[in-house]
């Protein structure tokens, strides 16, 4: 089965390097994603963009919008990206940046990190970028659900605000990374409703195929099974690890589980092709 990966870092982030180090134990490098994912049959990786400073490290209100990748000096032919928006970067020449990237044919979409910023999805500071994803028929990527930072405001990733963003840019396709988690049912509702809202079920647990494995077998995850079976919307799902949060193999062997075999080609693929129209070009 070929996959695609619809979530996962290619950026120079001190938490990510010490997660991989410490937690996940990936090679988080160019050469340890290229051997990882070809073994695991990723046909392609969606990055989400993503910088810091050394003033603050992410999230980092001093970043450059757009965020972009910068783990290695180059990209690998088979990872296409969504650059990354610090709201508080949104002023003309940042747009003409973001403009300009969209313009690149691996510049895929649009991530927006709600939570780790304290704006929500339908604060004004981000109709420009809405505008901009619907002329260049991208999808708007947004964080939703627990942050990776003790310093995100978790009120602001709380997927119900994506219900009024949804509504108010209908030509838009939107995606919650992480299913909303731990708030699932609300984003199993979110998806069901919006015919334009999708989600991933990216970064759902954090470390190496034994914590996966454990994770599978109690009840750990009972509010998630409870969401996806609640939506009844698999062909609105999209397979994402957040690596190098954990082990690509392992995660997807994670995810099969929870998904009923009939959907897995929706989910680990096609989907993906639909909310991401400009990666077509980049498959095999």
């Amino acid at each position: 089965m070929k996959v695609i990966d619809a979530h996962i870092h290619f950026s120079d982030i001190k938490s990510f390097h010490q997660t991989a180090k410490e937690v996940s134990f990936v090679d988080y490098s160019y050469k340890g994603h290229q051997g990882e994912f070809q073994k695991a049959n990723v046909v392609l990786s969606i990055a989400m963009g993503l910088t810091e400073t050394d003033q603050m490290g992410f999230p980092d209100y001093g970043a450059r919008t757009p965020m972009g990748l910068d783990l290695d000096k180059a990209i690998p032919d088979n990872i296409v990206y969504c650059p990354g928006i610090n709201p508080y970067d949104l002023n003309e020449q940042s747009l003409n940046r973001l403009e300009m990237d969209l313009q690149k044919p691996n510049v895929v979409g649009i991530k927006i990190y709600l939570g780790y910023y304290p704006y929500y999805a339908y604060d004004e500071v981000y109709e420009p970028v809405y505008a901009l994803a619907e002329k260049y028929n991208v999808p708007v990527v947004f964080h939703t659900g627990d942050t990776y930072s003790e310093r995100g405001l978790l009120k602001y990733s709380h997927p119900l605000a994506i219900d009024e963003v949804a509504v108010k840019h209908r030509n838009v396709s939107f995606m919650m990374a992480h299913f909303g988690d731990p708030w699932t049912l609300t984003g199993a509702e979110i998806i069901y409703k919006n015919s334009n809202v999708y989600a991933d079920l990216s970064g759902l647990i954090v470390g190496t195929e034994k914590e996966l494995k454990k994770r599978s077998e109690d009840r750990f995850l009972d509010h998630l099974r409870h969401a996806l079976v609640f939506a009844d919307s698999y062909d609105k799902l999209l397979f994402g690890t957040d690596w190098p949060l954990a082990p690509v193999g392992p995660y997807i062997d994670f995810i099969k589980g929870l998904i009923p075999e009939e959907h897995h080609d929706d989910v680990f693929y096609n989907t993906a092709l639909r909310v991401f129209p400009k990666i077509k070009p980049f498959l095999p």
